[in-house]
């Protein structure tokens, strides 16, 4: 108990740092109402997608299809602005619900090991996004004058997205702390075959995980094509990797069986104060921030490693 304590504290005291020295060293040019929610507004895509990661990575598995589902979703948002608002919303999540499900079943009947299954449908699922749009971006219709609000309104002051990744947050820790569903992702992760004999039902569980994460991914592609007023079908390249390696550096066990969404969300905000930081640098190369945060993981991954070894 302990040691999980001090993980959170670990996680969020380096978040604290990374905000209190470039607020010594950029002044107001970083710590300013317009960058900061530039950064909270940007980590919010990143936070969705995340939070369903977490679900997967607490069953020992691994969605690499969520930057594709983002990318597919973001472009029929756009297509769909044309009809209707809602329609621009609400389909785009179905579709990405779908992909949750294709996953789902691929791993669980199929009994496909979730890197390649969900590395098949990312290409799958990428491959669709640029037939669909013959590798254009889509302009979001001036017929959708509230659309833009999703990505970029605000509600008494703080951005919306804001606001959504954090009910969404509040939504899936309650899920997952207090519910039998929530619960049983535990205990697939930590010993499948111990929570199929305590009557867990193993299959379906593993399968809402993922279909969780299609609909989040598919939720940050809509605000994502919102806020950009466009969907591009190369939007979301990389993102998955960025997901995997927030939920490692905010302490859940790749492993699975260890870990939670709380945990995720200064992970979240450690990579993108990463991102933030180099782009004040103004002569960093931008690649910079993967070898950073590629770093950072590999440290995690490691006393995780180390971690389990004394425990053992």
């Amino acid at each position: 108990m302990l040691k999980s304590k001090f993980k959170i504290s670990g996680t969020w005291i380096a978040t604290f740092v990374l905000v209190l020295v470039p607020s010594i060293v950029y002044g107001d040019k970083f710590f300013n109402t317009t960058n900061i929610f530039n950064v909270l507004r940007q980590m919010s895509m990143i936070g969705l997608i995340s939070i369903g990661m977490t679900c997967v990575i607490l069953t020992a598995g691994i969605d690499l299809s969520v930057g594709a589902t983002v990318a597919l979703t973001a472009v029929i948002s756009a297509m769909l602005t044309e009809q209707s608002v809602l329609l621009a919303i609400l389909v785009p999540i179905a579709i990405g619900i779908f992909i949750g499900m294709v996953n789902g079943f691929v791993i669980t009947k199929l009994k496909i090991v979730p890197f390649i299954a969900t590395l098949a449908v990312q290409m799958a699922v990428r491959g669709i996004a640029y037939i669909i749009t013959d590798m254009k971006s889509v302009s979001v219709s001036e017929n959708a004058p509230g659309f833009p609000i999703l990505g970029r309104g605000y509600f008494y002051g703080i951005p919306i997205p804001v606001i959504i990744l954090a009910l969404m947050l509040l939504i899936m820790w309650f899920v997952c702390k207090r519910t039998s569903f929530g619960r049983s992702l535990y205990a697939i992760g930590g010993n499948e075959d111990a929570a199929k004999m305590m009557g867990i039902k193993v299959e379906r569980n593993k399968a809402l995980a993922y279909i969780l994460t299609g609909a989040l991914s598919a939720l940050a592609g809509v605000i994502l094509c919102s806020r950009l007023g466009a969907g591009q079908p190369v939007s979301g390249s990389g993102w998955e990797m960025d997901a995997v390696a927030a939920v490692a550096i905010g302490g859940t066990l790749l492993s699975g069986g260890v870990g939670g969404v709380e945990k995720t969300l200064p992970g979240v905000l450690i990579t993108a104060l990463i991102g933030n930081i180099i782009n004040l640098q103004g002569n960093l190369n931008t690649y910079v921030q993967q070898i950073v945060t590629g770093a950072i993981v590999l440290v995690v991954i490691i006393l995780q490693r180390k971690t389990q070894a004394k425990e053992a």
